[in-house]
């Protein structure tokens, strides 16, 4: 992580990336806004150029609906003395707690705790975790680490084959 933000932050302006934590130490849920910037909502609500060329269908577009809460993964990275905190602004964390909170009669502490269990649990302990970082332009030029976690890829732990199997 270190030579990455230097990256971002030097000629390259590098933005996106593959960092594969060496350990992941925590996972944590923040509160944040049950509903939508008013900003956001009505640049969502706007038709598009390809729409504007089509006839209206008379609908509304609908807004995707916003998770109450912000979601974090704690790790280390070879060469870091202290665990990094990113937020994970990945889509799949989104629908896993939309999934948990209709499973769970909508209790939103069961959601939660079913998506920590999930990314923190499960993923860590019987996966080969790797994070798809990048940049936000608001963040760039000015955070000491601008990358956010835009996806997890968690294939299984590969197993090597004894180099004694008998074949």
């Amino acid at each position: 992580m270190n030579e990455l933000i230097a990256l971002a932050k030097g000629d390259d302006k590098k933005s996106l990336a593959t960092v594969r934590p060496t350990e992941i130490t925590g996972f944590s849920i923040e509160v944040t806004d049950r509903e939508w910037k008013e900003k956001w909502t009505n640049q969502a609500l706007q038709r598009s150029f390809l729409e504007l060329t089509q006839p209206s269908t008379g609908q509304r577009r609908q807004i995707i609906r916003k998770v109450p809460y912000d979601y974090f993964y704690e790790f280390l990275t070879e060469g870091d003395s202290s665990p990094r905190k990113l937020k994970i602004e990945d889509w799949e964390i989104g629908a896993l707690y939309w999934h948990c909170l209709a499973n769970t009669q909508g209790d939103e502490n069961a959601a939660n705790h079913l998506v920590r269990q999930k990314y923190f649990h499960d993923f860590t302990k019987k996966k080969d975790v790797h994070l798809f970082v990048g940049t936000t332009k608001q963040y760039h030029n000015v955070a000491p680490n601008p990358f956010i976690i835009i996806g997890v890829f968690y294939p299984p732990r590969s197993m090597q084959p004894s180099l004694f199997a008998s074949v």
